[in-house]
């Protein structure tokens, strides 16, 4: 059983608390308001690994998109320039169906990746728990709902993964926030451009308009690529980072299953 105080160290034969807290003095703790004494560490290895491979289907599906929205902005480029010769129009044909195809593409690989992340997200929520139950802003419930709430879901998200990634930093130390904040600024950045670019596309109905939009949709894809890579380097660090955490504890600290 794990010390009721700081639940990472094995409790000692009264099942209370540690070695080192009994050593220290310190009484039992209740696990603070929204834990659950129930945590139990689960590698998050296979299903980090899974996401950082369905991100890296997102990076490709937005690289398609990228494509096909620089062909529309070309064609628009030449409407706008008033060519509607028969070649402009067979291109304007097969820009359309690119931009419909990325569009499907993208939603595609963002619905099937996100619901794996959100599991992934969960795991490493739990875990940290373990590894710190008293380090932690936000119940359990917000690793998932947060990011479903409006407005709220622009910073819950990003304290949450603070709060996981300072409780699976080595003991005694704490990781920068260098790459969570980066890949939460992109990614931040990346959901405003692209609804704002969907409703001036929606919007648009000159040729100019939809120029202008699509030169908006460009800049979204773009910035979405790069939040889609450091998404990966967050996942396999924090993911490795936990592994690592959960190997190097001390002795039969804590199991690890899964």
């Amino acid at each position: 059983m794990l010390c009721t105080r700081c639940r990472h160290f094995e409790a000692t034969d009264d099942g209370v608390v540690c070695e080192h807290c009994a050593a220290a003095g310190a009484p039992p703790m209740a696990p603070p308001h929204g834990s659950h004494a129930s945590a139990w560490l689960s590698s998050p290895v296979g299903l980090g690994r899974t996401v950082a491979g369905l991100l890296g289907l997102v990076v490709a599906a937005d690289l398609f998109a990228i494509r096909a929205d620089a062909m529309s902005y070309g064609v628009l480029g030449a409407l706008v320039d008033g060519d509607t010769g028969a070649d402009v129009e067979r291109r304007a044909e097969r820009a359309d169906s690119l931009y419909a195809f990325a569009g499907s593409l993208q939603t595609a690989a963002l619905v099937i990746t996100g619901v794996v992340f959100l599991v992934w997200f969960h795991r490493v929520r739990v875990n940290a728990e373990v590894f710190d139950p008293f380090g932690h802003r936000r119940k359990r419930g917000w690793a998932v709902g947060g990011w479903f709430v409006p407005f709220v879901n622009l910073w819950f998200p990003r304290r949450v993964a603070a709060d996981i990634w300072d409780a699976s930093s080595p003991s005694g130390t704490r990781r920068s926030h260098l790459l969570l904040n980066g890949w939460w600024a992109a990614w931040v950045i990346s959901l405003l451009a692209g609804r704002a670019a969907s409703t001036a596309y929606r919007r648009a109905e000159t040729a100019p308009e939809i120029k202008r939009a699509l030169g908006q949709m460009l800049f979204a894809d773009a910035v979405d690529v790069v939040a889609a890579v450091l998404a990966i380097l967050f996942v396999l660090t924090l993911t490795r980072m936990q592994d690592t955490k959960a190997r190097s504890g001390p002795g039969a600290a804590v199991p690890v299953s899964g």
